[in-house]
């Protein structure tokens, strides 16, 4: 997903968004659907990178859309309710698989899950509007310039630094703390580990909320107090109880969510021209945050346990709020 998402955000910006939207939906599921009749784990692995080149044509060029069709407040709206939908479909992809394995193989699973992504494909086919305010860059001249203008843009910088923060913590998290649940004196089963991504729940209540909170207090600001939540979250993870970890879960979640619901809006307000490029480029940042996460947090846990990797997630997380505080100020009639 790190690889493709700037190619993507190029291929958007010449082609158009919605068919590609659709067709990236429809092309996920070929790929899942391959890992029905897959018999190891390294042809397990080439299908899930394979799922990870269609992922892009959704994320990166769903982002250019909500910025090119909304504006204003209207804009951090649907940028929130994009997020909580990301939020859901998170928690099913995790929950849904969980729980099938304890009806079926964890093959024919994977066919649900096939079958779900060939029906989101019809769902967005028949109801996403096509776009009004998308022109259209084919030239490649033009294409590397504006490529070269996002790289040294502050603004975008800054936020793919917090975007690669953010979602090593979460990807750090959710990872080890399932090493950590189902080892003593815990000792969770699959099921169980799949209901702790319940949390992900209230994450779809709380960041719609936050669609009118960021305009009122600002992107900055807005991030400022949600990446201090999710260091906070992960903290109270530390707790002994079980109710004392998915409370802290939760809590880390919410602040997450927010963080990239406020990001992502800090980046339509400030990316006029290559919408879908800049988002690809803040989706590489991003997710090679996730792969660094799941990376160097097996060391932390391998070397340090849970208590070991809760410090590397709080120390990357001070460092992702340091960087809102000191670079992604703005001046008072642009800010977010």
């Amino acid at each position: 997903m790190a690889l493709l998402s700037p190619l993507m955000g190029m291929v958007s910006d010449a082609l158009g968004r919605k068919a590609l939207v659709v067709a990236s939906v429809f092309a996920l599921a070929l790929p899942t659907a391959a890992m029905v009749g897959v018999q190891t784990v390294h042809g397990l692995t080439v299908w899930r990178f394979v799922q990870g080149l269609a992922v892009p044509g959704v994320t990166v060029v769903a982002i250019a859309y909500i910025g090119e069709e909304f504006r204003a407040a209207a804009m951090v709206r649907v940028m929130t309710l994009y997020i909580t939908g990301s939020v859901l479909g998170g928690f099913l992809g995790r929950f849904l698989l969980g729980h099938l394995t304890d009806y079926m193989s964890w093959r024919a699973a994977f066919g649900v899950m096939a079958l779900l992504n060939v029906a989101g494909g019809v769902l967005v086919w028949r109801v996403l509007p096509p776009s009004r305010h998308f022109v259209a860059d084919r030239r490649v001249a033009s294409t590397l310039a504006t490529l070269m203008a996002l790289l040294r843009h502050p603004a975008l910088q800054a936020a793919g630094a917090l975007g690669f923060t953010a979602l090593f913590a979460q990807v750090g998290m959710f990872t080890f703390v399932n090493f950590h649940l189902a080892a003593a004196p815990y000792h969770f089963s699959p099921a169980a580990l799949a209901n702790v991504f319940g949390v992900y729940l209230i994450g779809v209540v709380v960041t719609p909320l936050a669609g009118r909170w960021i305009p009122r207090l600002g992107a900055r600001r807005t991030i400022l107090l949600s990446v201090g939540l999710a260091g906070l979250g992960v903290l109270v993870t530390l707790l002994p109880s079980v109710a004392g970890i998915v409370t802290g879960l939760a809590l880390a979640s919410c602040g997450t969510f927010i963080t990239q619901s406020a990001t992502l809006s800090y980046i339509a307000y400030r990316i006029d021209h290559g919408r879908s490029l800049a988002s690809g480029l803040y989706y590489t940042a991003y997710y090679a945050g996730g792969f660094c996460g799941a990376w160097v947090g097996g060391v932390a846990y391998a070397h340090g346990g849970w208590a070991g990797t809760v410090a590397l997630l709080v120390a990357t997380q001070a460092l992702g709020w340091w960087v809102a505080w000191r670079f992604m100020a703005a001046p008072a009639a642009a800010r977010a």
